[in-house]
């Protein structure tokens, strides 16, 4: 799982990351622009924009075509939008590496942004937007980004809101394209069963007309806060839904590590101590699941689970002492040990095919200083003590760093508010 990284001299990278025994290949192209390189007034163009280069370029003219082509050679393929990045990829058997590399280079490169596309794309848009909206287990966690970051990009929906994508034009997409879509901001990632020697010359010349432009950046994030946050909204639902979460570190942090190894032992697994406390000991909820989420000036630890609304007080007391018992009791060397198994386990099985692999390169890329074979990445979580997790744990498990979105017709709300710290 070795890979070479190259910047060209137009800014360009290419990463290669070849396996051999692999049955597939795939080309992903990623660039540093998401959610939070928007202003207010075009929130959600960045994933719109990813729906619009799929429905025509130049060379295909329309959606048909380009998928067409990708089916016709039993491709897959794709787009994906975050905060930090936007990223097109298509996976097929290594005898099309050169076919997906055109036609993923073309999506990127030569969108024509038809007017009537735009227009039909919007209600797909919205409709996206909709079945979000009435998932509240995913709707939560938007719900919990606008209460830690209030109105700014990292607290703002990815996809937007409605009015606002209903008035976009083409010309915000030229103009937001022109503005990030450059070179120094891309990153071509090809992973898989493939010729180096022959495709790697083949991506610099399909990439060499990119825009050389001087990318414009994000503005950085304002983080502020000196008690819990509690962020309540009401509705229907038959379950309640709840994010706890922590303001933890941004992704180029040293102590990521060990965060991920508490939050690991925290709610990673079935035998994870919230799965085991909640489900098993109280059987109040069907899911419970923590996860940290890193970017590239912020990050977050966060728990979210689906409980009876007359429980979550206790629900909610319960996964307190859970954060507050690792700033006070050391991890035992045997949870810290089936917690960093756990761990380099799940990563293995996860790059088990070449667009996982792409994306884990990718990621990095975009967000870190440094990029980590999985080799070394393990090695890190190995050399994580038990003394660095009580480390973390007592810098992150604090009252200034608390929030808790809920989603669900919460009916003490007085009482919730009241008991909500540590």
């Amino acid at each position: 799982m070795n890979f070479t990284k190259k910047t060209l001299q137009n800014g360009l990278t290419i990463i290669s990351a070849p396996m051999k025994d692999s049955l597939s290949v795939t080309v992903l192209v990623m660039v540093h622009a998401g959610s939070k390189y928007e202003i207010k007034e075009i929130n959600g163009l960045s994933h719109f924009l990813e729906h619009m280069c799929f429905k025509g370029t130049v060379k295909r003219p329309t959606s048909f075509s380009i998928s067409r082509e990708l089916d016709s050679i039993g491709s897959q393929h794709n787009a994906f939008t975050s905060q930090e990045f936007t990223g097109y990829y298509a996976k097929a058997h290594p005898d099309h590496a050169e076919k997906i590399l055109d036609v993923v280079s073309d999506i990127y490169l030569n969108p024509v942004f038809d007017e009537k596309e735009i227009e039909k794309e919007k209600g797909v848009i919205i409709e996206e937007i909709n079945m979000y909206e009435d998932m509240p287990h995913m709707s939560v966690h938007d719900v919990f980004m606008r209460a830690l970051y209030g109105d700014q990009p990292a607290g703002w929906g990815v996809a937007g809101e409605k009015e606002v994508v209903s008035r976009m034009t083409r010309s915000d997409f030229i103009e937001y394209r022109n503005k990030h879509y450059v070179a120094s901001a891309t990153t071509v990632i090809v992973s898989g069963n493939f010729d180096e020697s022959n495709l790697l010359p083949k991506i610099e010349k399909s990439f060499e007309q990119i825009s050389t432009e001087k990318k414009t950046d994000k503005k950085p994030i304002t983080e502020s806060q000196s008690a819990p946050i509690v962020e309540i909204k009401k509705k229907e639902t038959d379950q309640t839904h709840i994010v706890i979460g922590l303001r933890a570190y941004d992704a180029k942090n040293k102590k990521n590590t060990a965060l991920k190894l508490l939050n690991s032992i925290l709610g990673a697994g079935m035998s994870s101590r919230l799965f085991q406390k909640l489900r098993e000991e109280m059987g109040v909820g069907y899911y419970v699941r923590s996860g940290v989420d890193e970017y590239t000036d912020h990050g977050v630890l966060t728990v979210s689970t689906g409980v009876d609304v007359n429980r979550v007080p206790e629900v909610v007391s319960a996964v307190l002492s859970e954060l507050l018992r690792f700033t006070k009791e050391i991890v035992s060397p045997e949870e810290l040990n089936k917690a960093k198994e756990y761990i380099v386990g799940n990563m293995y099985l996860g790059l088990e095919s070449s667009d996982s692999i792409a994306e884990y390169y990718a990621i990095q890329d975009i967000l870190s200083d440094e990029i980590l074979t999985p080799a070394k990445l393990v090695e890190k979580i190995r050399n994580v003590t038990s003394a660095d997790i009580m480390e973390v744990a007592q810098e992150i498990v604090r009252n200034d760093r608390l929030a808790i979105a809920i989603v669900g017709n919460i009916k003490n709300e007085s009482e919730l508010r009241e008991m909500f710290h540590f």
